[in-house]
C-alpha cells in the first residue's frame, strides 16, 4: 500500500510544492507560450506528473499508471458522457434546421451582437450550466454565437468567460453537494455562502462580455443592458440559494435575467447597433430607426409559432427530464443500478494515515447527467421527427467532432488523478494552508488551481474541500467561508482548464488553436480571481463578516 508524503523533496514543503507544480507549469507553458495542441500538451503534462510521482514521491509505477487510468475513465464517464450527449442534441437541431429557428428567435430580441453575447452566452449559457454543466454551455453557446455572426475566436472567448458565475450551482448544484459531502458541512449552508460570493461576480461578467465584443465603446453604449442582466442574475442567485433551493439556483437566476433584460429592451435600445453582418456598427439613430436588412426581413417574415416551439422543445425536454429525475420515487428507481467500484490494484493511504477514497469509482448508469441527456436526446429525436438512422449519424458526427477534445479531457483527468493519488495536489494545498490568516485570501486560489487542472468545480471541491476546512481550523477562520471560497474561486479556473479549452476549440472549428484561446481568457480569469480573493479576505474580517451565514 502506497502512503502519501507531503514533503518528499529535501523534507521541505516549499521545494516539494515547486516540484509538485511542474506538471501544471508544463501544461500552461505548452498551451500558452508554445501554442501546442491541447491533446499533445495534456499527454506530455500527464507524463511529467507520472515521472514526478515515481521519482520524487516514490510511488510504485503500477499504481501511478492505475491512478492515471482511473482519471482517464472518469474523464469519459461522467464528464465526456455529458458533453457528447449534449452536443448530439445540438447536432440534431442543426440538421433539422431548428437551431436556425432558435437563432432567429434570439436575433428578434436584439440584432446587436453585444446584447446577443449577454443573452446567449451569459443567461442561456447559465441555464445550460444549471442543467448539464461540464463544458456543455461552452460548446453550445459558442456555436450559437458564430451563427449570429461572431468570429470563431471571439465566440469561444465570450462563451468561456461567461461560464463563470453559474458554475458553482451547475448541474443541479452538484459541486456544492459534493463539497458538503467531503467537508461534512451542510450543503444548504455552503450554498448560502457561495450565494454571497458568486452573485457579486455575476454583476461584472456581462460588462466584461460587452468589452470583449466591442471594447470601451461597447461598455459605454450597452452598460445599461449589461448591468441590468448582471444585477438581475445576481439578485436571483442570492435569494434562491439562501431562501428557496440550492439545486434550482441557476435555473431561477438564468430565467429571471432573461425576463428582466427582454423587458428592458422593449423600452430601451443602444444608440448604435453592432451587427454580425457588418464589421462596423450601424449608426444614424440606432437600430430602431435603421435596422439591418436581415433583421428587417425576420421581423417581416417571422418563423411559424409551431417551429419556434419545436426549436425550444429540446431544452424544455431537458428541463422536464432533469426535474423529474429529482423526484424521490423516480430518483430511487434511477439509483438502483448504481455501483461503487473499487479500482483494482490501487491502494493508497493519505499522509495522515487515513485510507484514501480515490480507488472508489461510482458508476451511476441511469441518474448520471449524461444518461439523462441521452434520454432527452431520444425524446428530442422523436419531437423533431428525426429518424433512427439520422440520429445515429448525428451521434457519430458528434464523436468525430469531439475526438481530440475527448483525448484532451481524458489526459487532463488522468493528470489530476496522478497528482492527487501521489500527493502532489495535497503538497501544494498544504503549503498554501501555512499562510495563517492570510489563507483567507489564498483560499480561492486553491479552488482555481483545482478547477484549472480538472476542468470541474466538482472535482476541485473533492480535491481541496477537506483541506480548506482543516486549514481554516489551524488559522482560526470560518470553515464554511473557506470551503465556499474554494468553490467560488474554482469557477474562475474553468475558462483556462485544458478540457474546456479543447471543447471550445472543437465547437468553433479551432482544433489545435487552444493556446490562442488560452491567452485571451487567462487575463480575465486572473482579474476575476484577484477580486474573489479580496472578497474572501474581507468576509473573513469584520468588514464583511456579516455575509457569512
Amino acid at each position: 500500500m502506497y502512503r502519501q508524503v507531503l514533503d518528499p523533496v529535501g523534507h521541505s514543503l516549499a521545494w516539494s510544492s515547486l516540484v509538485a507544480a511542474l506538471p501544471l507549469i508544463t501544461l500552461f507553458v505548452l498551451l500558452g507560450i508554445l501554442r501546442m495542441r491541447a491533446w499533445v500538451a495534456s499527454i506530455l503534462a500527464l507524463v511529467v506528473s507520472l515521472v514526478i510521482a515515481v521519482w520524487a514521491y516514490s510511488m510504485p509505477v503500477g499504481q501511478a499508471v492505475l491512478a492515471g487510468s482511473e482519471g482517464a475513465i472518469f474523464g469519459f464517464f461522467p464528464i465526456l458522457w455529458i458533453v457528447i450527449n449534449a452536443i448530439w442534441i445540438y447536432t440534431m437541431t442543426v440538421e433539422t434546421g431548428h437551431f436556425d429557428v432558435l437563432r432567429r428567435t434570439f436575433a428578434q430580441v436584439s440584432d446587436d451582437q453585444r446584447i446577443q453575447a449577454i443573452i446567449i452566452a451569459f443567461s442561456f449559457g447559465a441555464l445550460l450550466e444549471a442543467l448539464a454543466g461540464f463544458g456543455t454551455p461552452v460548446a453550445i453557446t459558442s456555436v450559437m454565437l458564430i451563427a449570429m455572426g461572431f468570429k470563431p475566436l471571439k465566440a469561444a472567448v465570450v462563451a468561456l468567460v461567461a461560464n463563470t458565475a453559474p458554475v458553482a450551482f451547475g448541474a443541479m448544484a452538484i459541486p456544492i453537494i459534493t463539497l458538503g459531502g467531503v467537508t461534512h458541512l451542510s450543503s444548504d449552508t455552503l450554498g448560502a455562502m457561495v450565494g454571497h460570493q458568486t452573485p457579486i461576480l455575476a454583476i461584472f461578467v456581462p460588462l466584461v462580455l460587452v468589452f470583449i465584443v466591442d471594447g470601451r465603446r461597447g461598455v459605454s453604449q450597452t452598460w445599461v443592458a449589461a448591468l441590468t442582466a448582471g444585477v438581475a442574475f445576481g439578485v436571483a442567485q442570492w435569494i434562491t440559494s439562501n431562501h428557496l433551493s440550492v439545486p434550482l439556483t441557476d435555473i431561477v437566476a438564468s430565467l429571471f435575467s432573461v425576463i428582466v433584460l427582454v423587458a428592458l429592451l422593449r423600452v430601451w435600445q443602444p444608440g448604435e447597433t453592432l451587427g454580425g453582418s457588418a464589421t462596423t456598427p450601424v449608426v444614424a439613430g440606432g437600430s430602431a430607426d435603421e435596422p439591418t436588412p436581415e433583421f428587417a426581413g425576420r421581423v417581416a417574415h417571422p418563423d411559424a409559432r409551431g417551429e419556434i416551439v419545436r426549436a425550444w422543445a429540446p431544452y424544455a425536454i431537458i428541463i422536464v427530464v432533469f426535474v423529474l429525475a429529482q423526484i424521490d420515487p423516480i430518483k430511487g428507481w434511477l439509483d438502483q443500478p448504481t455501483k461503487i467500484v473499487n479500482w483494482p490494484g490501487l491502494h493508497i493511504t493519505g499522509a495522515s494515515g487515513k485510507a484514501s477514497t480515490l480507488p472508489q469509482f461510482k458508476v451511476n448508469w441511469l441518474n448520471a447527467a449524461g444518461s439523462l441527456l441521452l434520454i432527452s436526446g431520444v425524446l428530442t429525436a422523436i419531437a423533431l421527427k428525426v429518424s433512427v438512422g439520422r440520429a445515429l449519424r448525428a451521434y457519430w458526427a458528434t464523436l468525430v467532432q469531439l475526438r481530440w477534445a475527448i483525448v484532451t479531457v481524458m489526459a487532463v483527468l488522468g493528470l489530476a488523478y496522478v497528482m492527487n493519488a501521489s500527493g502532489q495536489t495535497i503538497t501544494l494545498g498544504s503549503w498554501m494552508a501555512g499562510a495563517g490568516g492570510f489563507f483567507a485570501f489564498l483560499s480561492p486560489v486553491l479552488g482555481w488551481l483545482g478547477t484549472a487542472v480538472t476542468g470541474s468545480d466538482t472535482s476541485s471541491n473533492s480535491l481541496f474541500g477537506a483541506l480548506q476546512v482543516a486549514a481554516a481550523g489551524k488559522a482560526h477562520l470560518d470553515p464554511v467561508l473557506m470551503a465556499a471560497s474554494n468553490s467560488s474561486g474554482g469557477v474562475l479556473g474553468k475558462m483556462v482548464s485544458p478540457q474546456n479549452l479543447a471543447i471550445a476549440a472543437a465547437a468553433v472549428g479551432m482544433d489545435g488553436k487552444e493556446g490562442d484561446i488560452f491567452r485571451k481568457v487567462i487575463v480575465w480569469s486572473l482579474i476575476f480571481l484577484a477580486g474573489m480573493c479580496v472578497l474572501s479576505l474581507l468576509q473573513s474580517v469584520s468588514v464583511l463578516s456579516w455575509m457569512v451565514p
